[in-house]
């Protein structure tokens, strides 16, 4: 929607280089109880789909994340590693787009999230 969230998504840059996992901090004001999330992650250059990532973060039973059953209105405030194979991007601009759902069908958004990042160096 158009009204504004309470939303922080920090991801040093620096500190993803050469490094096999990257450290991120996420605070959000959810605008409903968070009992089923899924999260679709794409990543454009030029016009062409780079990435395209989809997980099911809460399911609404046995959840992984202590996030899970957040409520509507609380703060959600956690830190978290990203993990894995990490992918070399060649420079340029890319465009990335994080979006979360409440539905399996991805009809009802709760959050899109809509950032570029500029790679400068080939050896990212």
């Amino acid at each position: 929607d158009s009204i504004v969230h309470a939303f922080t998504f920090n991801l040093t840059p620096c500190s993803t280089v050469n490094n096999p996992i990257w450290k991120v901090a996420l605070t959000w004001i959810p605008r409903s109880d968070i009992t089923f999330l899924k999260v679709v992650f794409n990543v454009w250059l030029g016009g062409t789909k780079a990435l395209h990532w989809k997980e099911v973060v809460c399911s609404g039973t046995d959840d992984k994340y202590a996030e899970c059953g957040t409520l509507k209105g609380e703060t959600l405030a956690t830190e978290f590693d990203i993990k894995g194979a990490r992918i070399t991007f060649p420079k340029g601009n890319y465009n990335i787009i994080i979006q979360a759902f409440s539905d399996d069908a991805e009809s009802n958004m709760v959050i899109c999230v809509n950032f570029t990042m500029i790679v400068k160096r080939d050896d990212f």
